[in-house]
């Protein structure tokens, strides 16, 4: 799994791209190449868990830009490797 973490400020482009960054997340969602995604409490940023590899998670965020868009800022982008996750049937 890759993690990303993101970072916001006010900047009306990124509340202004934020809609259409969303319906992006819904249908990764909906593939299963993303897990989980969502603002911290404070929206001061947002934690992104995909399923995919990072190859994959590249071409993603090169495709969205949202991520380049002024007030979003990456933090961070890691590989996780969890020992406990839910069970599929």
């Amino acid at each position: 799994m890759i993690c990303v973490e993101l970072s916001f400020t006010n900047d009306r482009a990124r509340l202004a791209a934020r809609p259409a960054h969303r319906e992006r997340l819904r249908a990764l969602h909906e593939q299963g190449a993303l897990l989980l995604a969502g603002p911290w409490e404070d929206d001061s940023g947002a934690l992104l868990v995909f399923t995919v590899d990072r190859a994959r998670v590249d071409r993603i965020m090169a495709e969205d830009p949202y991520y380049s868009t002024s007030g979003v800022d990456v933090v961070s982008l890691r590989v996780w490797c969890p020992i406990l996750k839910p069970e599929h049937g």
